[in-house]
């Protein structure tokens, strides 16, 4: 029995020394995981530390901190080229009747604009900008409206943009525009076929060339998803210019000519300012009648102004 009692006693004092052991040997692991946790780099987002999103650039790898230069490198890539054109569409009438200074203007993008940094500014990107000032027609004066647009909405960008008015057509202009010269019936696969822009170019369906109305073999773009890329033409007898700034890529002008120039299917309707010169970017509409429309829906080819230093 006292051998026994030994042997228990002698077993017990075993199990409480592997016990307290394996304790300490714990402690030693929890310590150390500490030490190691506390010397790495804290990574607030979780995950793999190489790649951090950024939501106004997207995935950037991460490094050391930028540099200046480098930071202004980025922010350059989002600028876009003097010369531009933005195919846009106005979202909502504008009048002398019922619209304000210092109201709200909106228009869509309406075709994929080709950067030269390699880059796109998206279809349904969105323009926004402000009615400027509005005189109603009285006595001796004409109708007139004046607004800008300021903001462009491109993803997770929003930038200040400064720019003119080349052309600017209603509606129904921009219907048949996008609507093949054919008898109903015979094909609705428009895409494929002839069109003519507004302006008179000629347009030999999606991927086909774009050429003047007057010489089928003076090929000046190409017909794309949406609408053309095509070579911006000086206007005769016009003030719209051609290329400027040095900038002579092809130009997204969706349903327009590569030389149109004015207004087109909004009669009564004159451009007395389209925003190159006096108060930068403002553009001025007058009209002879008492209340001047802009009806929503009309679509317009703004140009991004030249740069002043």
């Amino acid at each position: 029995m006292e051998c026994t009692a030994l042997h228990r006693a002698e077993f017990a004092r075993g199990e409480m020394f592997t016990h307290v052991l394996r304790q300490i040997v714990w402690m030693i692991i929890g310590t150390l995981s500490c030490v190691y946790l506390l010397t790495q780099p804290f990574n607030f987002y979780g995950g793999n530390t190489e790649e951090i999103y950024d939501l106004t650039a997207g995935p950037v790898t991460a490094g050391p901190p930028k540099t200046a230069d480098e930071k202004s490198t980025a922010k350059n890539s989002y600028a876009i080229p003097a010369g531009t054109i933005l195919p846009v569409r106005l979202n909502s009438t504008v009048s002398s009747a019922k619209s304000k200074p210092g109201q709200v203007i909106t228009g869509r993008i309406m075709q994929d604009i080709p950067l030269s940094s390699g880059i796109r500014i998206k279809e349904g990107s969105k323009v926004i900008g402000h009615i400027f000032e509005v005189t109603p027609a009285s006595t001796g004066k004409t109708a007139r409206i004046s607004l800008q647009f300021d903001k462009l909405i491109w993803g997770h960008q929003t930038i200040s943009i400064a720019t003119n008015l080349r052309a600017i057509a209603g509606f129904m202009r921009i219907n048949e525009a996008q609507t093949p010269p054919i008898g109903p019936g015979e094909s609705d696969v428009y895409r494929w076929l002839t069109t003519v822009q507004i302006g008179g170019d000629i347009v030999y369906g999606e991927g086909g060339p774009v050429t003047t109305a007057n010489d089928p073999n003076d090929v000046v773009g190409k017909g794309v998803y949406g609408g053309v890329l095509s070579q911006v033409r000086a206007s005769e007898g016009a003030k719209c210019r051609g290329a400027i700034e040095g900038n002579e890529a092809p130009q997204a002008l969706w349903v327009f000519s590569s030389d149109a120039c004015g207004t087109y299917g909004l009669e009564h309707i004159t451009i007395v300012s389209a925003g190159r010169s006096g108060v930068t970017g403002v553009i001025v509409f007058s009209s002879d009648r008492e209340n001047l429309k802009i009806p929503g829906g009309a679509g317009m080819l703004l140009r991004i102004n030249k740069n002043r230093h």
